[in-house]
């Protein structure tokens, strides 16, 4: 479990995150939701050990998060940005062997467990037939498919994820969140990602947070954050939840 307490994250005299309390789950898919400018990314790149905040303290399994070294977090936790790191000249299966980085280093000797890590990744997200394709040359979903591959070959119990789904079209969102729901109920991976979409929110998480203007607006399960004015309050626009008649997640729509 992750817990935050007094955070403050500053930027000049703006504060973009202020939480005094804040427990996440790490063996569930959570997802962060909000407005643009309610302070996501801030969170997820704290969690991720990419920045620290102006105050207060996180910690991951009751340790402190800045006493963990970089590649003993990243065998704790395996992190996939928004904006992706350029993959010019890289194949599919190049890709998905750095997550072995965190275990092997530059110079480690390839083990047959690393072997066996790359090919099981490969075969959890279904795109071992593009194992020798250049990562550039695939389309979005099957990228983030390939990039969702190489956090499964760094065999961390947590994946971070900040909005693994911006630039897909509604198919492969659904996909995707898919693949990450079956990943964690299969593979006892946790899931923590940041989502726009609250209707895919609703249908796949295990626990919702959101955010508003840098704090917790309200969280819990999907079940218990199913309420019309919190929502409509959380995005500043008027929301209805309706019961989907062949599923048990409500779907949300604007009033």
């Amino acid at each position: 479990m992750y817990k935050l307490e007094n955070i403050r994250v500053r930027h000049g005299e703006r504060t973009v995150l202020d939480l005094d309390s804040l427990e996440l789950p790490t063996d569930r898919v959570t997802v962060i939701l909000g407005h643009n400018g309610s302070g996501k990314s801030t969170m997820m790149n704290l969690l991720a050990q990419q920045n620290r905040p102006t105050e207060g303290q996180i910690s991951l399994h009751g340790k402190k998060l800045e006493s963990y070294g970089a590649r003993q977090f990243a065998r704790s936790a395996a992190f996939m940005p928004q904006r992706l790191p350029g993959t010019s000249g890289l194949t599919v299966n190049e890709l998905v062997k750095l997550g072995r980085f965190p275990w092997r280093g530059l110079i480690g000797r390839w083990q047959q467990e690393d072997q066996v890590s790359v090919t099981e990744a490969l075969q959890d997200t279904d795109i071992s037939q593009y194992r020798d394709t250049l990562v550039d040359q695939l389309s979005g979903g099957e990228r983030q498919r390939a990039w969702v591959s190489m956090l499964l070959a760094q065999n961390a119990p947590l994946l971070l994820l900040d909005e693994p789904t911006s630039a897909l079209d509604l198919c492969h969102q659904y996909d995707l969140l898919a693949l990450l729901k079956g990943l964690n109920r299969e593979r006892q991976r946790g899931v923590i990602l940041i989502l726009h979409d609250l209707n895919m929110a609703l249908r796949f998480a295990d626990h919702i947070v959101g955010l508003k203007q840098g704090k917790v607006a309200f969280q819990g399960s999907p079940a218990e954050i199913q309420d019309e004015a919190s929502l409509s309050d959380l995005y500043s626009i008027p929301i209805r939840l309706l019961q989907h008649p062949e599923q048990e997640a409500p779907v949300a729509v604007i009033a």
